[in-house]
């Protein structure tokens, strides 16, 4: 089913209401953007999101989304209590760390051999792949890396505790469960701790090629040529295996609870039935995993850094872009109202607690709002976007009209081609030209799904949303050297 959208603002598109969705639901996008979406399933996903009973308007769509499972990656939706598993989906609590060094680049530091020199000890040590893991169990204790998130890493001695101001949620997620999570799911993780995993997760030294805002740049300590280390990963097996398990029960249990869902992929339950109680616990166990994971991965590349410069890398800013939990929230602002994105009548949102899912989506809150970290409370936290493996990545903050999308702004470029199309169509030298200054660690054949030519133009994503108003740039990294896995 096609859906025509009418454009009510800056970017701004909203869909067509049919008969089945309860709620309303835009999406930000170029006219140039929008001929990509068209061509996939990702707007009927987000119709048939706004169709699930407690769903609060709108249901969003940004500018990278693309069709995913059940919600579509780039999506965001908000609910006064249901809880859906594939609107977190597979790769729960993937997301994106930065590291900032006092190093600045010079040709000579980081020259393409010695950037082969610095991925090499780094792949040393940290395992990368679809099977990665590491040969020896490492000696941690899983339910205490689900239970109780970086914290337990800081005691063991495997992160800082500085650290923990720096991580959304400050690295753990009280609502955590070991008991909550299966067997299998459990068996898979306690090897992948601290590994990078395959598809689009990477690991890339970069440097800050350009400064838009010099007061917030300076106050986060960001500065030009600045070396900076960026992590993309999530809960490996842990997260995939939590959604394969819940969304085959929640969909068998949907005429119980009287749920009306309409397909497997958005499979829902209100969070005060049984089973919605036992998936948040293992949902938000996943989230401190990932958080660990990523945590892990920062210890062993500050080894590198410190054994190479004698230097300590300082984390920017950790955040999720696939979760769902509670946040802070008033009623719909002045201007949504005025674009006629009326409430589902059936939601109450006198409670101000409303729980958020970004499937694809990043938190991005702005100045004073009070759920940031104390030391990012005047100017909001940085909300970090990787672009594609060879392109620019971003280091953004929300601005207060961000209200409209529940605080949130895309999370990368998107996908602008399957994988099986990217590796049929994209020659080996269109590649190499688009990568020729960059160091990376595998052969195209291998790599090729990840090409840049298979994701959308990352500053067209970017300016979608800074053109409408919601979010702005504060620094521009470009990649010196990436790690993929297979």
């Amino acid at each position: 089913m096609s859906h025509s959208l009418k454009k009510i603002g800056v970017n701004k598109y909203q869909l067509e209401k049919t008969p089945a969705m309860k709620a309303e639901a835009v999406v930000y996008a170029t006219e140039e953007l929008l001929k990509s979406i068209h061509q996939d399933l990702s707007l009927n996903q987000l119709a048939e999101a706004a169709s699930l009973p407690q769903v609060i308007s709108p249901v969003i769509g940004m500018p990278d989304i693309h069709e995913g499972f059940g919600l579509p990656i780039g999506g965001v939706m908000a609910t006064q209590g249901l809880i859906s598993v594939g609107a977190v989906g597979m790769d729960i609590n993937c997301g994106v760390r930065l590291l900032t060094s006092n190093l600045i680049y010079n040709e000579k530091d980081f020259s393409p051999a010695k950037l082969h020199h610095l991925i090499n000890q780094m792949e040393k040590l940290i395992p990368i792949g679809l099977g990665g893991k590491h040969k020896k169990r490492v000696n941690l204790d899983l339910e205490r890396i689900v239970e109780q998130g970086v914290e337990y890493l800081v005691k063991q001695g495997y992160a800082l505790k500085e650290d923990l101001a720096r991580i959304e949620e400050k690295g753990k997620m009280k609502e955590a469960n070991f008991s909550s999570l299966g067997e299998r799911a459990k068996n898979r993780a306690i090897k992948q701790i601290g590994t990078l995993g395959s598809g689009n997760h990477f690991i890339e030294i970069q440097k800050i090629q350009q400064i838009f805002d010099p007061k917030i740049a300076n106050l986060w300590g960001l500065k030009e040529n600045q070396i900076c280390v960026m992590i993309h990963t999530g809960s490996r097996a842990l997260g995939h295996q939590t959604c394969l398990d819940f969304t085959h029960l929640f969909w068998k249990l949907r005429t119980k609870y009287n749920i009306p869902v309409p397909r497997q992929g958005l499979a829902a339950l209100p969070l005060n039935t049984p089973e919605g109680k036992k998936y948040f616990e293992a949902m938000t166990g996943c989230v401190n995993f990932a958080f660990c994971n990523r945590a892990m991965i920062s210890y062993f590349i500050r080894q590198v850094f410190k054994k190479n410069f004698n230097t300590q890398l300082k984390l920017l800013y950790d955040v999720a872009h696939n979760i769902a939990k509670w946040e802070s929230f008033d009623r719909l602002s002045a201007r949504a109202r005025a674009e006629g994105l009326r409430m589902n009548p059936s939601v109450d949102l006198q409670n101000k607690q409303i729980l958020v899912h970004r499937k694809g989506a990043t938190r991005a809150l702005p100045a004073h709002h009070p759920q940031n970290p104390k030391e990012y409370l005047n100017t909001g936290h940085p909300a970090i976007v990787p672009g594609s493996m060879g392109t620019a990545s971003y280091i953004m903050v929300g601005l207060d009209k961000n209200k409209e999308t529940f605080y949130s702004i895309n999370h990368g470029a998107g996908r602008l081609m399957s994988r099986k199309q990217a590796k049929r169509e994209i020659k080996e030298e269109q590649f190499s030209q688009l990568m020729k200054n960059i160091v990376y660690n595998k052969p195209f054949y291998i790599i090729a799904d990840e090409a840049p030519q298979a994701y959308k133009d990352i500053t067209e994503v970017i300016d979608t949303l800074v053109e409408a108003g919601l979010t702005k740039k504060v620094a521009k990294l470009v990649p010196l050297a990436v790690i993929k896995g297979d």
